[in-house]
């Protein structure tokens, strides 16, 4: 697939997209690296227009230059922002009670904490991102390790075959300590996401280093 073409299918993906006004993003693709440039409404739209573009076949990454500006209906003080992120957290159920910390400064939410599982770190995240007034999110919440390197290691292989849209022969796994490796080459931009939250999932997984690359695979490889 050219760059052009590549080109046309984000535009086309943006644009099928109902929470992105397209008309309000420029898209440009170089040796299949996608960048988004333009303004946005909401840290929501910015997320979604990113998720829009990487996952589509071809991509290789998504440079997000995208700048949030809030209309004025939707301007609230950091302290309004701050009071909305801690309600957020308390009402999810997935965020363990009383291990976030927020920061907000100038509409820019920080999570700080500790957590047991990286679904719980994420889950932080995505309870603030579509809060009214927010223009960035920065979720540094640590994974507290909980199990031994190779128990991570067989829980990650175990999960890469039981995930349909993986081909868990052509990735390579590795751990040390809380540390994940992948390694490998798949068919998308998809498949490499879908194996990263594979090993993302593993209890005590702290950093997930993603080498796996994507590109075309010969037959009968």
């Amino acid at each position: 697939m050219t760059d052009l073409e590549l080109k046309k299918n984000v535009e086309t993906e943006l644009t099928w997209e109902p929470s992105v006004d397209a008309a309000e993003i420029g898209v440009g693709v170089n040796n299949s690296v996608v960048t988004l440039n333009g303004n946005v409404h909401s840290y929501w739209e910015k997320w979604a227009a990113e998720r829009a573009a990487s996952r589509l076949l071809g991509v290789k990454a998504v440079a997000n230059d995208l700048k949030v500006q809030l209309p004025d209906s939707s301007e609230r003080t950091d302290e309004d922002i701050a009071e909305a992120a801690v309600n957020a957290l308390n009402w999810s159920v997935s965020v363990p009670e009383d291990r976030i910390k927020v920061k907000v400064s100038q509409g820019w939410i920080t999570l700080e904490g500790t957590v047991y599982w990286n679904f719980q770190r994420a889950a932080a995240e995505e309870a603030v991102r579509n809060l009214m007034g927010v223009i960035g999110v920065s979720n540094v919440i640590e994974v507290k390790p909980q199990v031994s390197a190779s128990g991570v290691k067989a829980a990650i292989e175990t999960a890469l075959k039981r995930t349909a849209s993986v081909d868990a022969n052509r990735i390579k796994v590795e751990a040390d300590g809380d540390e994940v490796t992948l390694r490998g080459n798949v068919r998308s931009w998809v498949e490499r996401d879908e194996a990263e939250r594979a090993a993302w999932a593993a209890p005590g997984v702290r950093i997930v280093d993603d080498q796996i690359t994507i590109g075309a695979i010969a037959a009968g490889a």
